[in-house]
């Protein structure tokens, strides 16, 4: 059976070798020459001919070889894809020959050699899988574990598969260290640390997403075929499968790709993968599938608001970027609910989460936790959680099958560590800085003190859809009105009259403008209903721009 290590550095036949020759161009190479640095964008793929190409990364701030590719062997990981700055650099040590390759070649190689594709797709995303798991890092957070922008970096840091070095200002005599050194104060923390000694206080996720290249240089007045708001499993399917049809792809995102799905532990009722999947290892798939096509998936600004000018749909983000489209997907998904409880506030990220990941998880090692819900979501993080924690208490209103998958209420039911109240709610918060308890009642009046560093919600969720007030048609709970949906008087438009058409299926009340997933009423909110819609969307939108108004 192969390793993990075999997977992510296979050597190549002479066959594939002679491929990829024929797609790109030879070059000569001299030992210590530099072919790409630690944080440059766009590098080429190299495969090697004759000697050798050290890779190296860093591990707490120094420089450690990652590996040697030998003849046979090729660099590069998904940034190869995905335009993104790079995590290591690439240099010779030893003469020799390589074939160069750039981004556009290597798209053609993988879909014109299927066989040769899986290995080098297969190698990437192993290679990041390796570079995350062996402690090589992008970046460093130096933060107090209570901090809720220490979270939020961390998280999306995480969620954007940025090898992240954690060091906690409470425990780690490494922060303090590393403060002296470069003459932080404490009070700037949290602070993103870089290997060239860089430092930035406490960055937003648009300034920390700029600093690691996590963003798609835009071209300016370039119009798209589509623009996809939000990279949740609806705007992924639709990146793909538009992508693949040949159409000019520009799928945003604020936060991370994946959505809430891509936080969840494992997702078990998703048709193909009967042991499970990840929500992580799904996006990842789904990310590098269209990249791999030639989808640009951008982590920039948030979205400010939708409109038309010409025959142009405009996307316009926070930072003033406007972004031109022929077709507009709405897949922006929701946002999660809060408790109507006091001192709410003063704990969102510094004891209140709302997923369930690694991250979060190994924060409550061996302690009680709190998880309010009793949806799918609530489930899986239920089960995921209590492989760490001492006790979960799952706190719902009413039983756990109302909203709950048969096969988690019983595994839920069947779990020694978990206790459940229900019918009850969460109504007292304690804490100085970070959560320290919290207080439950039952419907019968009796309650019960939790001593508990972590409450975990899942309450169901509100659309995300404050950025279309105006521009097209919601429901009374602001899900985006689609298709049949749409009230008569919104299709009896000069616009509509003008498509000579009624809406589609999917199709919002501003003709080239479509909804799928969560953010559209009357969807099943559900992971395979989500990917079914953005992949049924992209027909519509083929329809729209053979006549388009």
């Amino acid at each position: 059976m192969s390793s993990d290590r075999d997977v992510a550095f296979p050597e190549l036949s002479e066959k594939d070798l002679a491929a990829l020759t024929a797609r790109g161009k030879i070059r000569e190479v001299r030992a210590g020459e530099v072919l790409w640095e630690e944080g440059d964008r766009n590098r080429f793929f190299y495969a090697v001919l004759e000697g050798a190409i050290e890779i190296t990364g860093h591990q707490r701030g120094v420089p450690q070889q990652v590996v040697i590719h030998h003849p046979g062997q090729f660099t590069g990981d998904v940034d190869v894809l995905s335009g993104r700055t790079v995590l290591v650099t690439g240099r010779v040590v030893e003469d020799g020959r390589v074939v160069e390759l750039g981004t556009e070649d290597v798209r053609r190689a993988v879909a014109e050699l299927p066989e040769l594709g899986k290995i080098i797709l297969k190698a990437f995303l192993m290679r990041r899988e390796l570079l995350i798991g062996e402690g090589f890092e992008g970046v460093r957070i130096i933060g107090s574990r209570f901090s809720p922008d220490a979270h939020r970096l961390r998280d999306f840091a995480s969620r954007n598969a940025v090898p992240v070095h954690w060091i906690d200002l409470d425990t780690d005599q490494e922060a303090e260290a590393l403060l002296r050194q470069f003459d932080i104060p404490a009070s700037a923390t949290p602070i993103v640390l870089g290997s060239d000694g860089e430092w930035v206080s406490n960055p937003s996720n648009a300034d920390f997403a700029r600093c690691m290249g996590l963003e798609t240089p835009l071209e300016p007045n370039h119009v798209y075929d589509l623009v996809i708001v939000g990279a949740g499993p609806a705007g992924l399917a639709a990146s793909v499968y538009a992508a693949s049809e040949g159409l000019d792809v520009l799928t945003t995102e604020s936060l991370a790709a994946g959505g809430q799905a891509g936080t969840s532990a494992l997702i078990e009722n998703y048709l193909g993968f009967p042991t499970g999947i990840s929500g992580e290892k799904l996006t990842r798939n789904a990310m590098i599938q269209a990249q791999r096509f030639g989808a640009r998936v951008s982590v920039q600004s948030p979205v400010r608001s939708l409109g038309i000018h010409g025959g142009d749909r405009i996307v316009t983000l926070e930072d003033g970027t406007r972004l031109h489209s022929r077709c507009v997907l709405v897949a922006s998904g929701v946002e999660y609910r809060k408790l109507d409880v006091a001192r709410f506030e003063d704990f969102e990220g510094a004891g209140i989460y709302y997923a369930a990941t690694k991250m979060e998880a190994d924060l409550c090692k061996g302690e009680e936790v709190v998880v309010v819900g009793a949806g799918n979501s609530a489930g899986q993080a239920i089960v995921y959680l209590s492989k760490f924690a001492k006790r979960v208490h799952v706190v719902c209103r009413s039983g756990l099958g109302r909203n709950m998958s048969r096969y988690l209420v019983d595994r839920v039911i069947g779990l020694p560590n978990v206790t459940i109240h229900q019918p009850a709610s969460v109504t007292r918060l304690d804490g100085n800085g970070h959560l320290e308890g919290v207080e439950v009642k039952c419907a019968d009046g009796n309650g019960v003190e939790i001593d508990t560093s972590a409450l975990f919600l899942f309450i169901g969720a509100d659309p995300n859809t404050r950025w279309l007030d105006g521009c097209v048609e919601l429901d009374r709970k602001g899900f985006v009105l689609t298709g049949t949906a749409l009230p008569p008087a919104a299709v009896e438009t000069d616009q509509w009259r003008a498509a000579g058409r009624g809406p589609f299926l999917l199709e919002t009340s501003l003709p080239g403008v479509f909804a799928a997933g969560d953010v559209r009423s009357g969807s099943a909110k559900r992971v395979s209903s989500a990917v079914g819609e953005g992949a049924m969307a992209v027909s519509f939108m083929h329809a729209h721009i053979a006549r388009p108004v």
